[in-house]
């Protein structure tokens, strides 16, 4: 499961512990600020693309949608979302519980500035029913993104 692929990472890390696992479902926005108790902005939902040939995580505040312009000017194509199939196998994690950590090789991060307006942010750990609490330093620091674009409508 994609959930112990995080867990040894943030063992690495030395933040495991930090892991907060539910007994019922965190796998949409709406759910996870329900788990955590906190509002559903603060839920840092990460949105899974194909670009080309290429897979794109753009991890968001979850109270934005993607702007179609704006990501069409990022990366020279329309918004396609991976499947529910296509998810685990190309970035290791199942929809529900994609998160920018412990992604396979070649996979890339960008953080969407969206994010910026919080001091933490909750994102999944790599299950439908897990997340962690970050700072934007740690985000950073533990998804290793290429950068920070600006592809959301603003709130």
């Amino acid at each position: 499961m994609s959930i112990e692929r995080v867990q040894a990472y943030f063992e690495e890390k030395r933040i495991a512990d930090r892991i907060r696992v539910f007994d019922s479902s965190s796998a949409t926005v709406a759910l996870a600020a329900q788990a955590l108790g906190c509002e559903e902005c603060r839920i840092a939902k990460t949105l899974s693309f194909h670009v080309d040939e290429r897979v794109v995580l753009v991890v968001a505040a979850g109270d934005v949608k993607i702007d179609n312009p704006k990501y069409k000017a990022q990366f020279g194509t329309k918004a396609k979302m991976l499947s529910f199939e296509e998810a685990p196998v190309l970035i290791g994690h199942a929809v529900g519980g994609v998160c920018p950590f412990a992604v396979n090789d070649g996979v890339e991060v960008y953080l969407d500035v969206s994010l910026k307006r919080f001091k933490t942010v909750f994102p999944a750990c790599g299950s439908s029913n897990s997340a962690i609490e970050v700072t934007l330093e740690e985000l950073e620091n533990l998804s290793f993104p290429k950068g920070w674009i600006d592809v959301c409508k603003q709130v």
